[in-house]
């Protein structure tokens, strides 16, 4: 029998994961990677997790890899902020965290696969295992998963991949009706170690209200914010401008001088993107791609060329809102290439 090792995370999702793995016939090994320092979380999520094991009868570990986690994601979290960029923390913590480290747990467990509630699919193109987007677009993570090691892709399980998130829940709850006992934690949130607002975390560190000066593309001095890392790249409320009745949108971030620069919706237009590579071979040929910018953006078409540590991308058409520090990723059809993070967009 295959051993499989689950990446639980306490919620109906993961929970099911287990039951289809049962019935495809692995053995299968539940691990909680206990990452960030929100320990009622924890107990909560930990409890549901040692339940649902308890149920069905597999086995359980917690993992704690806070430290990690911390130098890695975390504390990357906030100097990019304090750097004036937005930054993509799941991106970050796939590879190192759950793909990473706990792939090593696998390891160390005698398990063949690694397997997560992740809303993502693997397909096979060419012999070459890829990431691919879930059947259900709402809810598809593969942006999140691009810069996976193709050591790691090849053996990663997505129970959940071809079913929508709706499927998942009322079958789940059908099959497993304890699932619907276990308790939740506030709402389920994108960041997982951001409670309500990312601004919340910036202030246990830096800083972050600091009145500065709004300038438009020409540098005039136009009007004030509250501090220069309450905003994001194409963020329009927050900040005055000067008797101006037309909305403006923040074009760049001068941390340096706590300014930001505003501009027009057309001002806010970009047409061609850098980012440093992560995960694209330097063997890889151009061509035109379909790329995504961040998460829930539609997907743009882009000549892409890789020059040393870079990829460019020229867009097809205008973008806007594009940030530092977000991940651009490359699709192919439904298949993930590959992707960087953004260091310029202009």
């Amino acid at each position: 029998m295959k051993k499989v090792a689950l990446l639980m995370s306490g919620g109906v999702d993961s929970s099911y994961c287990a039951h289809l793995l049962l019935s495809q016939g692995y053995e299968v090994i539940g691990l909680y990677l206990k990452l960030h320092d929100k320990e009622k979380k924890h107990e909560i999520y930990i409890k549901n997790c040692e339940q649902v094991a308890s149920q069905l009868g597999i086995r359980f570990e917690v993992v704690d890899l806070r430290e990690e986690f911390k130098k890695n994601v975390y504390d990357a979290f906030v100097k990019s902020y304090k750097a004036g960029q937005t930054p993509n923390p799941c991106a970050v913590c796939n590879p190192l965290m759950k793909f990473g480290l706990g792939l090593q747990k696998a390891d160390e467990l005698g398990c063949e696969f690694i397997a997560t509630g992740h809303y993502a699919q693997i397909k096979e193109i060419n012999g070459i295992k890829r990431i691919a987007k879930a059947v259900d677009d709402t809810k598809d993570q593969s942006y999140f998963l691009y810069a996976l090691p193709q050591s790691a892709i090849d053996r990663i399980i997505f129970p959940l991949g071809a079913f929508t998130k709706e499927e998942v829940k009322k079958t789940a709850l059908t099959l497993l009706p304890f699932l619907g006992t276990l308790e939740t934690y506030k709402e389920s949130q994108e960041i997982c170690f951001v409670e309500d607002s990312y601004i919340d975390i910036l202030k246990l560190h830096e800083k972050v209200d600091m009145e500065g000066i709004v300038r438009d593309s020409s540098g005039k001095a136009v009007g004030t914010h509250k501090g220069y890392m309450h905003y994001t790249i194409g963020k329009r409320k927050g900040f005055s401008v000067f008797g101006s009745h037309e909305p403006h949108y923040v074009k760049a971030i001068n941390p340096q001088n706590n300014e930001i620069i505003v501009g027009t919706k057309e001002e806010l237009a970009i047409d061609s993107i850098q980012a440093l590579n992560k995960s694209l071979p330097q063997a890889f040929d151009g061509g035109v791609y379909d790329i995504k910018v961040r998460y829930r953006s539609v997907p743009l078409k882009a000549q892409i060329n890789i020059q040393g540590e870079y990829i460019h991308a020229k867009l097809l058409e205008s973008a806007y809102g594009v940030a530092q520090g977000q991940a651009l990723v490359l699709y192919q059809d439904d298949c993930v290439l590959g992707g960087g993070v953004i260091t310029q967009a202009n």
